[in-house]
């Protein structure tokens, strides 16, 4: 944990009393509206966090699906300060992640303003609780650790399958909120497994009492339960929601028929990782 470390748990770790349904949608697509729709569908189906993807042009990160819904969003127009106005108008009682990257957060503000501080002020204005930045790497994430302590937000950080030694320590010594912990190597995108890389990613993040959420390519209730069951506090999913908004775009379907199947999806999503939790081995004697 950094240095800012709070004496009770944010608002994000306080979401993992339980198994956790952390989805992610990008902010805007396919326009302001739905998206608004769409992200409050999330949260009657069950989100305990919901990340809100802030698009940048090159989202390294991310896979074809995400991509496509990056592109959506910024060609309905949005744009940091959009995504803030976004964050206002939502009504959702969950906490809310903005996912983005750094070039955004650094050249947010006015010639002068000290770089990062001015984008981490405005953030938690709207009721932003905590930011995941893909391209950030933990060497240099000081100014945005120290900024996020100043107003009270968490930095998470992606864990990859690779992620060891001296570079995992500086992440975890950093990390708040949780850490999301990346089930495969390669982008994002929904997959039919669950990848094997799960469960030694987790173990070697044991000694760390931060919750763990995995994502990269969990699509189902049942994934979300395999997950769980091997150890993880919660699952984060993106491409599997983003698949539904793009399949509504092409096929022209109303935006409540979206944000039903949005819902639909979510309740499957946080009922299996709740079941995952009773698939875990009970300690000896209980």
């Amino acid at each position: 944990m950094s240095e800012g470390e709070r004496s009770e748990p944010s608002p994000l770790e306080g979401a993992f009393d339980e198994p956790a349904f952390v989805p992610y949608l990008a902010a805007g697509d396919p326009d302001f509206e739905s998206s608004i729709e769409y992200v409050e569908a999330l949260a009657r189906g069950g989100a305990d966090i919901i990340e809100l993807g802030l698009p940048f042009s090159e989202p390294i990160a991310e896979g074809p699906t995400i991509q496509q819904a990056v592109v959506r969003s910024l060609e309905g127009g949005m744009t940091p300060e959009r995504f803030f106005e976004f964050v206002e108008e939502l009504d959702v009682d969950v906490p809310l992640v903005c996912m983005t990257y750094y070039n955004l957060i650094y050249q947010y503000g006015s010639e002068g303003e000290p770089p990062v501080r001015p984008f981490v002020e405005r953030a938690a204005e709207v009721g932003i609780d905590g930011f995941v930045v893909p391209d950030l790497p933990a060497e240099e994430a000081g100014p945005l650790r120290e900024a996020c302590d100043e107003f009270g937000l968490d930095l998470v950080f992606i864990v990859a399958p690779t992620t060891r030694g001296d570079r995992l320590q500086r992440m975890m010594e950093q990390v708040s909120g949780y850490v999301y912990v990346q089930a495969r190597l390669g982008v994002t995108g929904a997959r039919a497994d669950v990848s094997d890389q799960t469960e030694e990613s987790l173990a070697r993040l044991a000694e760390y009492d931060v919750p763990k959420a995995v994502g990269f390519g969990i699509s189902s209730g049942e994934q979300a339960a395999d997950v769980v069951a091997a150890g993880a506090d919660g699952v984060i999913v993106g491409s599997a929601l983003v698949d539904i908004v793009a399949d509504g775009v092409e096929n022209d379907l109303p935006t409540a028929e979206v944000a039903d199947r949005l819902e639909s999806l979510a309740r499957e999503l946080k009922q299996g990782a709740v079941d995952g939790a009773q698939r875990r081995p009970r300690p000896e004697g209980t």
